[in-house]
């Protein structure tokens, strides 16, 4: 009894521990919506939690793009046809690319806990389709739709 008793005081006294989560982002040669990729594009995750990059198909990386990060946060990159995970702490938003087909549009978007840092990223030029690209997950994040 005075066991039982000394455990469920322990345990009520012990600090309540929240298991981050791992979110899956595929690199894909074609996506559904067609040509290469990240699916989903769009993730939403809390601060602590961590993003693994697949490479389910070769030939591409995923890396933070420059001047899309929340203010102190680190940039991030992986190697061409390598798995990456990454751990966000920072709030905010922080935009991806994949260094090879950036050009043509296979980026995306990743919101830690809050938009704090939306407009500033919105104003980033992006090159050749993904402007395009960016402003289509933009309007899905406003919208709330996945």
């Amino acid at each position: 009894m005075k066991i039982s008793l000394f455990l469920g005081v322990c345990l009520s006294l012990a600090p309540a521990t929240t298991l981050a989560k791992t979110v899956e982002v595929r690199m894909l040669n074609n996506t559904p919506a067609g040509g290469p990729g990240f699916v989903p594009d769009l993730v939403r995750i809390a601060p602590g939690d961590s993003v693994h990059f697949i490479a389910t198909d070769s030939g591409h990386n995923a890396q933070s793009v420059p001047g899309m990060l929340p203010e102190g946060a680190e940039p991030f990159g992986g190697e061409m046809s390598r798995d990456l995970t990454v751990t966000f702490e920072k709030s905010g938003l922080y935009g991806f690319r994949c260094s090879p087909h950036y050009f043509i549009g296979m980026v995306g978007l990743i919101v830690v806990g809050d938009t704090h840092n939306e407009t500033a990223l919105k104003q980033q030029s992006q090159p050749g389709m993904a402007q395009e690209s960016f402003k289509n997950i933009f309007q899905r994040l406003d919208s709330n739709a996945p």
